[in-house]
């Protein structure tokens, strides 16, 4: 079975990932007065997480242009497959728990969400239903593309 504009499907997740690097660039360059949220790591830490997710992101962003462009044909298979699966793990284990709490915070049943305070401000509740969103979109695109390339490459009788 075909999965229907598998280019528009990875071309999509080349934009989420786009943003996503582009938003931890600047939150590198630019990381406010509190980037570590009073937790026990210092700011050299939270540079270093974010630069692991820069270089993360942007091999992704490449990886998932290669399934659907001519030059990622001479790429070999399992290549392409061990980010892509490896990044839609990741993002479905983010994402989906991320609906959940964007459930229960919208609801009222738990307005902080899993971990978060009862007592979050509106700004914060709006920030957290976003960013959870923001995840599960991610995690659609990108396992959306993962299956789309292992039926193309499948049926086109890669490696």
């Amino acid at each position: 079975m075909r999965v229907h504009g598998s280019a528009r499907w990875a071309y999509g997740t080349f934009a989420w990932l786009v943003f996503f690097v582009v938003s931890h660039v600047v939150a590198v360059f630019f990381p406010g007065d509190d980037p570590t949220g009073d937790g026990p790591w210092d700011l050299r830490a939270y540079v270093i997480f974010n630069v692991v997710l820069i270089l993360m992101s942007a091999v992704g962003a490449a990886v998932v242009v290669a399934t659907v462009r001519p030059w990622g044909r001479r790429v070999p298979r399992w290549v392409l497959l061990t980010p892509l699966w490896f990044g839609s793990t990741l993002l479905v284990v983010r994402g989906v728990p991320g609906m959940v709490e964007n459930l229960l915070m919208a609801t009222g049943i738990r307005r902080g969400g899993f971990v978060g305070a009862e007592d979050i401000s509106t700004a914060e509740l709006w920030a957290g239903l976003g960013i959870n969103t923001y995840f599960f979109i991610g995690a659609v695109l990108l396992s959306v593309t993962t299956v789309s390339y292992v039926r193309r490459s499948r049926e086109s009788g890669r490696g």
